[in-house]
């Protein structure tokens, strides 16, 4: 995650065009590390919640109101002594830190105006909240940091307050060439490292990116540059920032399979592979990213379950299918012992008694083989034990090939399970996922009740051209899709030969344009084990084509006759009606 300097510019810039000018009409702290300020703002009135939670320190605009203490908390309470009905006049970040520091005017007891310093450090576990008088004397905080807790710095009430600068890292919005060169030349570490260590506000995505960006080798160190090279990366680095100054922000939230993986309020080239959602501010992608990276945790964590279950059987069923294979290349050449048995039975007359071989002439290839024998056997004995080893291999042989096709129709069906696993976004999908694997007897209902009714529904798309367009997010959907709702008429959609969702597009008796098929594909392909791939096989074909053996798994179907495209898996553009 890049939660650096840049993106804490981002809300400082949007909070300083909504909130300078405006009173603080209320106060409240809903958690013990967590402030709710309501502001009366030229704007409108607005809430701000500032978190200093140490595992997720936040700062943005909401509209939500949250239920606050019956007592307020003795920081609350403070607060409101000294700030409430105050005006906000400035709101800045020094040094490109992670730190947004609002200077408030207001009348202390004697009527006289005075400024005061509310100063919120997102800091990961070092977050705090301090309220500081003019000079930078420390009122009070949030979070008591004590000598014992740091040896850095102590934050209490009375001692002055300062930004800890261990690092001597410098301001990337001021530093002039020369100092850029001395700080990343001195450094005998990758380019990228030296930069996110020299200056403040940097992360290590930010510096990938500015190198991205300057066509050079992240991981080499800066020595191994000229002064011309570095001076093009100091042109890039100063390029790439001057938008912060400019207030030029393209907040926005890369995703990898519909999970957000980064994040950014300057745009990151580099993750141009990824899908990139754009939003309209900083403040609304922390809201974004961060309930949405909830939701996919508490949604894996419920499923570790099933995944172990799936895999396990996954794991069982692979092992069992390699086995059956070993067994069965050893039945490869159960037609020679037929071929033995009957040479000996056409020439064994001429075999002398005690013989260890006999050679004779293999009338269906017309050359000469040397068969072993026994020779404390007669040739018809000899004949009889090449009969039987040919009958048991012969019975081996059709007993696998049956065993290996159930196996393998098993493994396909869990992979599909995986699938469908990884496409689960609500507790209901996994529900409906947990369903299937009971009815198929991977998970041991713990008591006998009747089949629970599934609440949740499939994806809804819509076509460029207006067809509506639905994708199963797991196996007992599929069926259901394909054969409760679909159409004879209707298009059926699956990556080939992939475990993936059924996807259906709803003609109502037209012709669908070439677009719509590509849509329908894009999101079958999406919809896939295949999710990612550039160029993806989808089987298409009407639904009155598509059958449903007779004891099939869920999901499983069969088909004799299909349309073929290639496709990739991109999804974007596609408008999204309903569906998790």
């Amino acid at each position: 995650m890049a939660f650096d300097g840049i993106v804490v510019a981002g809300p400082v810039h949007q909070l300083k065009q909504k909130l300078t000018d405006g009173r603080i009409a209320k106060i409240a702290q809903p958690e013990a590390d967590e402030l709710l300020l309501t502001i009366k703002s030229p704007c409108g009135q607005h809430r701000l919640l500032i978190s200093a939670n140490a595992s997720l320190p936040l700062i943005y605009l909401t509209d939500t109101n949250k239920p606050s203490p019956i007592t307020a908390p003795n920081f609350c309470m403070l607060l409101r002594k000294h700030i409430s009905n105050s005006r906000i006049t400035d709101i800045s970040q020094p040094k490109l830190e992670r730190i947004i520091c609002f200077t408030i005017e207001h009348f202390d007891e004697l009527g006289d105006l005075c400024q005061k310093k509310l100063i919120v450090e997102i800091m990961g576990k070092h977050s705090n909240i301090i309220f500081c008088s003019e000079d930078g004397t420390i009122i009070d905080s949030i979070k008591h940091v004590s000598a014992q807790m740091s040896s850095v710095r102590e934050v209490l009430p009375g001692r002055k307050y300062f930004i800890p600068d261990t690092m001597h890292k410098k301001d990337p919005l001021t530093t002039e060439w020369k100092e850029f060169s001395l700080s990343v030349n001195d450094k005998p570490m990758s380019v990228a490292k030296a930069l996110y260590t020299s200056f403040t506000g940097i992360s290590p995505v930010t510096a990938e990116e500015i190198c991205y960006l300057a066509g050079i080798d992240s991981t080499l160190p800066a020595k191994e540059y000229s002064q011309d090279v570095l001076f093009h990366l100091y042109t890039q680095f100063t390029i790439y920032l001057s938008a912060i100054k400019e207030g030029r922000f393209e907040p926005a939230i890369y995703y990898d399979k519909q999970e957000p993986k980064e994040f950014s309020a300057l745009e990151l080239t580099y993750l141009s592979a990824y899908e990139k959602r754009l939003f309209p501010s900083v403040c609304e992608i922390l809201r974004t990213y961060y309930s949405e990276r909830s939701l996919i945790t508490r949604i894996r964590q419920k499923s570790v379950d099933l995944r172990h279950i799936v895999q396990t059987a996954l794991e069982r069923n692979r092992k069992k299918y390699d086995l059956q294979m070993r067994q069965l290349k050893d039945t490869e050449n159960r037609d020679k012992y037929k071929v033995y048995g009957e040479l000996i039975n056409a020439y064994g007359y001429n075999v002398p008694e005690g013989a260890k071989q006999m050679e004779a002439l293999n009338y269906y290839t017309n050359e000469t083989v040397t068969i072993p024998l026994d020779p404390t056997s007669t040739p018809q004995e000899n004949a009889q034990r090449f009969f039987a080893k040919y009958n048991k291999q012969k019975r081996t042989f059709e007993a696998l090939t049956q065993l290996i096709r159930e196996t393998k129709d098993e493994i396909s069906y869990l992979e599909s399970i995986q699938t469908s696993l990884d496409i689960a976004m609500t507790e209901d999908d996994l529900a409906a996922i947990k369903e299937e694997l009971s009815e198929t007897g991977y998970v041991r209902r713990k008591t006998v009740r009747k089949k629970i009714k599934l609440k949740n529904e499939p994806l809804h798309y819509i076509s460029s051209d207006g067809f509506h367009m639905y994708v199963g997010k797991n196996n007992l959907q599929n069926d259901a899709l394909t054969f409760d709702f679909a159409a004879g008429c209707d298009w059926w959609f699956h990556a080939k030969q992939a475990p993936g969702s059924h996807v259906i597009v709803k003609t109502n008796g037209e012709e669908l344009p070439d677009r719509t098929f590509e849509e329908a594909g894009k999101l079958a392909a999406y919809y896939s084990s295949m999710r990612g791939s550039e160029k993806v096989e989808i089987d298409y074909i009407e639904k009155k084509h598509i059958k449903k053996p007779k004891g099939a798994k869920p999901g499983f179907v069969v088909y004799y006759t299909n349309y073929s495209l290639v496709i990739d898996s991109d999804i974007r553009g596609i408008q999204k009606i309903s569906g998790s």
